[in-house]
């Protein structure tokens, strides 16, 4: 189903559509690909929004900043001085975090109205992305497909062709708070990933990846997440052709549990420690699957270059249970 949901200032119509599907109801909107809630039962049986969102278009324009469960790109996460180089020649982006390009720049795949269509059991968002947007080379035609299968869990496929070589990276940028509300630092998380990239002061990858052997960043058993992460994290798997199990997230109130397969090598978990009101820090929790920040300074990271004739491919899976 779908439905208006708003008006941009220029006229441009923005839709909603519902998903559901084994007891869980997913709003996906054609603004930005964003998330706008995911309603599952906890252990008793009762439905709760589990994703922070607003009710109105107006929220999402008057609060770009916090990307709530939005479709990030061209590049997720941060590229150092807002620059690369590929093929030997070196691209100027638009800066938005200090000197550094942050999702996409200033205005980047989250702020855009994406084209829709139904698809069974869910919706496909497609839009092409021109050679120059926010400094980026290359015509990029991009799609997110957003399922659910039949046990209630939520697929995100992307896809992306070019016409030069580009870099790219997507992920989604959901809040969990299994809750619904209130502080999510109480929430119990493991991680299938033995390493972590340090970061300098700018949130820049400091050197190579480092053990999480006897530090904080240490998730291989589940425990609590408590405050101060916005960090990528090295999953043992590598990337891989479909998705596997790297992560899970558990609020011991509810009962609610959040699984977290993909195909990508890394995953950012942020505590969302800076996010302002009408939210508070720590009201959510963000587990953005994707490759590692400033990929394309790092010849050491794994690769995100897209040529010509190549298929971008990406695959997330979100899986919802009680116990």
């Amino acid at each position: 189903m779908n439905e208006l949901f708003g008006t941009l200032s220029d006229g441009t119509p923005v839709h909603r559509w519902t998903l559901e599907r084994s007891g869980v109801r997913v709003r996906v909107l054609s603004y930005g690909g964003i998330v706008q809630s995911v309603e599952v039962p906890d252990r008793e049986g009762r439905a709760g929004d589990v994703v922070l969102g607003f009710p109105d278009l107006a929220g999402y324009l008057a609060h770009p900043e916090p990307y709530l469960g939005a479709l990030v790109g061209r590049y997720a996460n941060r590229i150092a001085g807002g620059r690369f180089t590929l093929d030997g020649r070196t691209y100027a982006l638009e800066p938005n975090n200090g000197p550094n390009s942050l999702h996409g720049g200033a205005r980047g795949f989250d702020k855009r109205v994406w084209e829709a269509e139904p698809v069974e059991h869910g919706v496909r968002l497609t839009r092409i992305s021109p050679h120059g947007e926010e400094g980026f080379p290359g015509r990029l035609e991009v799609s997110a497909t957003y399922t659910l299968d039949g046990s209630g869990a939520l697929r995100i496929a992307y896809e992306a062709v070019t016409d030069a070589p580009t870099v790219v990276n997507l992920t989604n940028h959901s809040y969990f708070n299994l809750a619904g509300s209130g502080d999510a630092g109480g929430h119990e998380l493991r991680l299938a990933a033995s390493r972590y990239t340090p970061v300098d002061a700018d949130l820049i990858p400091a050197g190579g990846p480092e053990e999480v052997t006897g530090t904080r960043f240490d998730f291989r058993e589940a425990r609590k997440t408590g405050s101060g992460y916005d960090h990528n994290f090295v999953l043992d798997k590598g990337v891989t052709d479909g998705p596997v199990e790297v992560a899970e997230l558990h609020d011991p109130a509810s009962g609610r549990v959040l699984t977290v397969a993909t195909t990508e090598p890394g995953l950012q978990l942020y505590t969302a420690d800076h996010l302002g009101e009408p939210f508070a820090p720590g009201d959510g929790i963000a587990l953005e699957t994707q490759h590692f920040p400033d990929s394309p300074n790092r010849p050491d990271f794994p690769a995100t270059v897209l040529r010509p004739g190549e298929v971008f491919r990406s695959e997330t899976v979100y899986g919802f249970g009680v116990r």
